[in-house]
């Protein structure tokens, strides 16, 4: 059984979410809906990852080595400004889907193995991380014209 290779691998995403999330809000202060929603996104993320602790210890002997992190999960901002914010904004998206995939597939793993309590975990955290998806592609649609037309 390999769970515990998914489980590291979650925990690790969405505590690296949790922090491009700060470094957004703390990056883009003056865009007050942006601090605030990533601010709490980034208490959210902690909390999820706090949530597979049990899995952790439950399936350790399956981790064996490290795995990489995956290809999308770093930001490459924060930068400044309106284009900055987009891209940010970007990679966030990139990572929030990242690690929605990565609860589809852990669920699917729980779903083998029968074990409920972390197929239960991985619903919830993923039905958690498709809002934090919809707001950053809300907050996207809205980026773009102001930081690809308008502004030079």
């Amino acid at each position: 059984m390999r769970l515990g290779h998914y489980v590291a691998l979650i925990d690790w995403a969405e505590r690296a979410l949790g922090d491009a999330f700060v470094a957004v809000a703390d990056a883009h202060a003056e865009e007050h809906e942006v601090r605030r929603t990533s601010l709490r996104f980034a208490r959210e993320c902690e909390q999820t990852a706090g949530q597979l602790e049990p899995f952790r210890s439950r399936y350790t002997a399956d981790v064996g080595a490290s795995s990489p992190p995956l290809p999308g999960q770093r930001l490459g901002g924060p930068r400044p400004g309106p284009l900055g914010l987009l891209r940010d904004l970007h990679e966030l998206a990139v990572m929030v889907a990242e690690c929605e995939v990565g609860w589809t597939v852990l669920a699917q793993g729980a779903s083998g193995a029968r074990d409920r309590e972390l197929l239960d975990v991985c619903e919830r955290c993923r039905s958690a991380t498709a809002i934090q998806g919809k707001w950053l592609e809300t907050q996207l649609r809205q980026a773009a014209p102001q930081a690809l037309v308008v502004t030079r």
